[in-house]
């Protein structure tokens, strides 16, 4: 239920903004504005302002929405109304009526990520976790447990991190766009730092996905590597082990975090049998060794260990709280950052450097909101700015049935100073539709995958 109230929420607002953004354009622009919709098909409710000609409407199918103009391309104009038609104006006042449905998508995630900002989000310290077997990363010489002071792309000035999302975000970044990262660090307990190089233009990061940051290596923020809860009559009962212990050793190998014991117990396998080794444990100050045979389990084609415990601290948090400026800035940049990547990521989706796997459609969409909503109010905006982002830089796409193509239409008419003939906008809308029916259909298969697998 939560799931459908937030995903409801969340595609009714940003419909409206859009939709606004060209409503309001409109009526500054002089133009007659007959209709604003939120839904399509049948009418719930209508009303209209005092003082106003415009009939708003909340439609049954609120999976879009319009907004009507007066238009002789339409229906007919009386001639006292022909200088409020929409087809009259100046080509300024059309390409700025058109260009404002995505430009209003845009400057809400600006708002939202300000907002976050402002008011302040706990997030995961900016220390790393030990990295995978093989990784980036590893080969790059960390081990777990550096602070990441500043980072940056090769080439760059290095910029302070403030906590790990600064970091996941540079690293993504750096892997979907082909650059190496340079990252100054210090170990636990020192004040010197020192640097190092990812050199992420090596990868094939062709989907954002686990698998690549398993290829990097930076897979999560530290954490103690600490018992948590221990399930009754599973391996780690058996073993005697309890709530609060710290993992020192595994067999021959220390142990500096939470995510390299999980590892650890995940590869406890040895031709489908666990593999039993001593670990050496902190119990209130007392060192303790242990005997652990953690339980065979198949996860898809691999054979796992589990040991039936939560393993692993809750990461060490800060506060992210920005002024007023700051916070402003930093929420345009972070929109300017998205919608590049976007693009970018879009447009080798179309040469085939990208996989087709990153388009989502309206189930996962519709998963994420319930996720986020359940995590609280901060997480909720995070999400409603990305897909603000996302839906403003889809419309600025050159496809003729988006408001994109309508601006390609309008760069025509300006280069040449004739409007698109009849025919070809017909021809042209065709493709669009046929185009955004395929986008539609390739999302909606990743949905169904992914719900699946």
């Amino acid at each position: 239920m939560l799931t459908l109230a937030a995903f409801v929420l969340a595609l009714g607002l940003l419909i409206a903004v859009h939709e606004y953004g060209h409503y309001r354009v409109a009526v500054a622009c002089g133009v007659k504005v007959l209709r604003f919709s939120i839904g399509f098909g049948k009418p719930l409710f209508r009303w209209k302002i005092k003082g106003s000609s415009t009939e708003f409407v909340l439609a049954a199918f609120p999976v879009g929405g319009f907004v009507k103009m007066l238009d002789e391309r339409e229906a007919p104009v009386p001639e006292e109304e022909r200088h409020l038609a929409f087809n009259t104006q100046p080509l300024r006042s059309r390409v700025a009526i058109v260009a404002a449905g995505p430009v209003a998508n845009l400057l809400l995630a600006v708002l939202l990520y300000a907002v976050v900002n402002w008011s302040g989000v706990q997030l995961p310290a900016a220390v790393l976790a030990s990295p995978a077997l093989g990784s980036i990363a590893a080969h790059a010489g960390l081990t777990g447990g550096e602070k990441i002071q500043r980072i940056g792309f090769e080439g760059d000035d290095l910029q302070d991190v403030d906590s790990f999302e600064d970091v996941h975000w540079t690293l993504t970044r750096g892997a979907l766009e082909g650059r190496d990262v340079r990252m100054e660090l210090s170990q636990f307990g020192s004040v010197s730092t020192s640097t190092v190089l990812l050199k992420l233009a090596q990868l094939d990061a062709s989907e954002a996905n686990t698998d690549l940051f398993k290829k990097i290596g930076v897979l999560g923020p530290y954490s103690r590597p600490i018992m948590g809860e221990v399930t009754v009559g599973a391996a780690a009962d058996k073993a005697g082990l309890k709530q609060g212990d710290v993992v020192h050793q595994v067999g021959s190998v220390r142990v500096v975090d939470g995510q390299q014991l999980r590892q650890l117990i995940r590869a406890s396998v040895l031709n489908g049998d666990a593999v039993e080794s001593i670990w050496k444990i902190n119990r209130a100050g007392a060192y303790l060794d242990i005997l652990v045979k953690p339980e065979v389990r198949q996860e898809g084609d691999l054979m796992v260990g589990k040991i039936g415990a939560y393993v692993g601290a809750m990461p060490e948090l800060v506060m992210v709280r920005y002024g007023p400026l700051d916070g402003l800035w930093r929420g345009m940049k972070h929109t300017w950052d998205v919608s590049m990547l976007t693009l970018k990521m879009m447009g080798k989706m179309v040469i085939g450097e990208s996989s087709l796997k990153n388009l989502s459609g309206p189930l996962t969409i519709a998963d994420y909101a319930g996720k986020s909503a359940g995590m609280g109010m901060t997480q909720y905006l995070l999400f409603l700015a990305l897909i603000s982002v996302s839906l403003g830089v889809l419309n600025l796409l050159p496809l003729p049935v988006l408001d994109g193509g309508h601006l390609m239409y309008y760069l025509w008419e300006g280069l040449t100073g004739k409007p698109v003939s009849d025919t070809w906008m017909e021809h042209l809308q065709r493709g669009g539709i046929a185009i955004l029916l395929v986008m539609m259909a390739i999302a909606l298969f990743n949905d169904i995958t992914r719900l699946f697998s």
